[in-house]
């Protein structure tokens, strides 16, 4: 595999005198990139008439991510031109932000990239009219467990008004897009760590609906998020995100899955999380540990070297801009450990998200938020 990264800005343009030419079937073009540029899309246009006959994948960011450094306002690129492995795209709509819509999503693209020698997808969702879990069951259901399937909801900064997903070259609302990987030569890594504190106690989600929570402990559930939020609860639906919802299935189960909040309900009392809030669970809230979020950072990078692999190594990390908004000028803090964790001469791309996909472990995938994920791909 041969691999560039390289990058856009304005006023001064992209950081490259001309494109690598590297444009092939077996050519993968991944591009982050501000919200703005559905406004302003003749970068992203002349990158796609760069590479006609490559795969293109893309979505909007709440910060671009590319080597150790955080950017705003700017495209995020990585071209990476396989020796042995082939590739396949496809986008679907949405429709409508259901739970239905959602998992038809899923289903849609599990069926199209379906091949027995498919190794790895990563899958990329309009960050708002989507319901990342259903999303994600609709991948699980019909993928075999062997697939590997990482990748993130698109995002806008903190502002929640309008994400985009590239159709075609094209930035779009309302789509997912997502690539399949083919091969035995492939080697893929994925890891996800949060660096969270939990606190106050862990209450037993007594009525929700989707990702819709209406009762913690037979209570109103907003009055008992704003209890512990005091003074912040001024600030809701915004200072969610420094508070996120910590899930389990019961006091057997060790692995939590987190939420962020987007939007509360004063009337109902509720809250609407990125992703289900199922009832029965057991849920906690959570706080940041400048130190932990870091070294999870760290944590999840390490956690993707798995098997050998030769030359180019590319890193994708997508973060939830939650932790961007907690660790302020740290930011490029938990970028430069991920990169310090992975192999040598690695190359970083990725992007501030709504939300992460990647398996736990090894088990099959789901939606995280307030996480550093982090993809490796490569070839042996």
């Amino acid at each position: 595999m041969h691999l560039e990264t390289f990058a856009y800005a304005s006023p001064s343009g992209w950081s490259v005198s001309e494109f690598p030419r590297l444009d092939s079937p077996q050519t993968l073009v991944i591009v982050f990139g501000a919200s703005e540029f559905v406004d302003a899309p003749a970068p992203l246009q002349e990158l796609r008439a760069a590479y006609p006959q490559s795969a293109m994948i893309g979505c909007s960011s709440s910060g671009e991510i590319r080597g150790t450094l955080v950017h705003d306002g700017s495209l995020s690129v990585a071209v990476a031109k396989f020796d042995h492995t082939e590739l396949r795209t496809v986008v679907t709509p949405i429709g409508t932000p259901s739970d239905a819509a959602s998992y038809a999503a899923g289903q849609a693209i599990a069926k199209a990239l379906a091949d027995p020698t498919l190794c790895s997808v990563l899958v990329l969702s309009d960050g708002l009219n989507v319901n990342g879990s259903k999303l994600v069951k609709g991948l699980n259901d019909h993928l075999p467990e062997s697939v590997v399937v990482t990748g993130g909801l698109a995002g806008d900064a903190a502002r929640f008004q309008r994400t985009w997903v590239l159709r075609e070259g094209v930035p779009e609302p309302g789509y997912v897009s997502a690539v399949g990987l083919y091969g035995d030569r492939l080697v893929v890594g994925h890891g996800s760590k949060g660096g969270w504190d939990t606190f106050g106690p862990e209450r037993k989600v007594t009525k929700s609906k989707a990702n819709v929570l209406y009762e913690l402990d037979n209570k109103p559930a907003l009055e008992v998020y704003k209890t512990y939020l005091g003074d912040r609860a001024g600030g809701l639906p915004g200072t969610g995100l420094l508070f996120p919802l910590a899930l389990r299935a019961d006091d057997k189960d060790e692995n939590s899955v987190v939420r962020t909040l987007l939007a509360i309900d004063e009337a109902a009392q509720s809250m609407t999380f990125a992703g289900d809030v199922p009832e029965g669970y057991l849920a906690q809230l959570m706080r940041a540990n400048f130190d932990r979020l870091i070294e999870g950072a760290s944590n999840a990078a390490s956690m993707t070297q798995r098997r050998e692999s030769q030359g180019d190594v590319l890193a994708i990390a997508i973060s939830c801009v939650g932790r961007r908004l907690i660790l302020g000028e740290r930011t490029d803090e938990e970028i430069e450990a991920t990169l310090d964790a992975l192999p040598k001469g690695s190359k970083q791309v990725g992007f501030y998200s709504y939300g992460e996909i990647s398996p736990f472990t090894d088990a099959r995938c789901d939606l995280h938020n307030q996480t550093m994920t982090l993809t490796t791909i490569a070839e042996r």
